[in-house]
């Protein structure tokens, strides 16, 4: 069954276009993915159908009424919908929500625009998410990211290998890879890639995924649990690195 993504938004065109290119276009060709784009002004208000106003109390920038976006909701929700507010104080979006959401069967987006919304929105919406801690022009940059990551989750979306290894898949960042020719500029392809020992290449891609997460995200390491060979080959990349000189990385 495909997922059923609901975007309201006042700027469709830039949700379509890049939905309309490369993976994302080709998983809704497949049926894995059915994405649907609403223009809030649908919804609007008067006869220039109004979709905001200024705020209460005063001070600067437009904030998005509740009635066209209730409006709308109730014209798209349904008793299996998660309806997703985009918002930077909302929940900080990663893999694992991700997976979840690629597991639901209907999502809703409602992106904010200008100063963002009335405060009475956020009782419409089951999910408040964020991408990160700056500021956007509104929510359809975060709603494409998050699209994005989901649907390429979706069973048949893309090689099911891809997803495995990739970074964050295991709560560490990918290994390094390397592809033709052997030799770049003096530096080579680690021979080890093209040993035939393919539990050597395994373990070799597991320590360097340890190395470069220690060396870039050491919070994701400080935060999960690690196997015994996982904690045999980070000592050994501890150890390494402390030997190089490596300021960067903490000794264990």
């Amino acid at each position: 069954m495909a997922l059923e993504i609901d975007v309201i938004t006042l700027f469709p065109a830039m949700i379509r276009a890049p939905l309309g290119e490369s993976i994302p276009a080709r998983i809704q060709e497949r049926g894995l993915a059915e994405i649907r784009v609403h223009d809030l002004r649908e919804w609007g208000l008067g006869r220039h159908s109004s979709v905001d106003d200024y705020t209460y109390g005063g001070g600067a920038g437009m904030v998005l009424r509740p009635e066209p976006v209730a409006a709308a909701l109730a014209h798209v929700r349904r008793p299996d919908s998660t309806v997703i507010l985009l918002d930077p104080g909302g929940e900080r979006f990663g893999q694992a929500r991700a997976h979840d959401l690629a597991g639901r069967t209907h999502l809703v987006f409602v992106c904010p625009r200008y100063e963002g919304v009335d405060e009475r929105i956020r009782s419409m919406v089951d999910l408040e998410v964020s991408i990160g801690d700056y500021v956007l022009t509104g929510g359809e940059l975060p709603a494409l990211v998050i699209i994005d990551a989901v649907i390429r989750l979706l069973p048949g979306a893309i090689d099911a290998e891809s997803t495995t290894e990739e970074s964050f898949a295991t709560g560490l960042l990918e290994y390094p890879q390397y592809t033709r020719p052997a030799t770049f500029e003096g530096h080579p392809v680690p021979p080890i890639l093209v040993s035939g020992d393919h539990g050597a290449v395994r373990r070799w891609r597991l320590k360097e995924s340890l190395r470069r997460t220690l060396r870039l995200r050491p919070d994701l390491i400080a935060d999960r649990p690690l196997t015994r060979d996982e904690a045999r080959l980070l000592a050994e990349v501890r150890l390494e690195e402390a030997a190089a000189g490596d300021d960067d990385v903490a000794p264990g």
